[in-house]
């Protein structure tokens, strides 16, 4: 199983991003995916998730109304368009996906690292 997260990078403050996360060696269609993050000194946090089929969506407070997620089951694809950004929002930013049953994450990605500059 591989979830690669790529699109990071640095961006000024209200500016935007789009990170994508490419996934295989899972039938993709089925899981549920998410995206978390982790500033430098804190734990990872939950920033968005969405279902197998992609009709449901939640976000974490500090997403909600600036970041979207979106999947493509054609492609084995996530991503996570990001903007009006904020300081705050820099970290490194997980992919992860959950089987259907599962109630936790089973498969993380490596990471990709987003700073946003003031």
């Amino acid at each position: 199983v591989q979830l690669q997260a790529s699109g990071g990078g640095l961006v000024q403050a209200g500016g935007s991003l789009r990170l994508s996360c490419a996934a295989s060696g899972i039938n993709f269609s089925t899981y549920g995916m998410a995206w978390f993050r982790q500033a430098a000194g804190k734990e990872r946090e939950f920033v968005s998730g969405i279902s197998w089929k992609g009709g449901a969506t939640n976000y974490a407070d500090s997403a909600r109304g600036r970041f979207t997620i979106s999947r493509d089951n054609a492609k084995n694809m996530m991503y996570l368009q990001m903007n009006s950004m904020k300081p705050e929002d820099t970290g490194v930013y997980y992919c992860a996906a959950k089987k259907p049953d599962g109630g936790s994450y089973d498969y993380w990605g490596q990471g990709t690292q987003v700073t946003v500059s003031s």
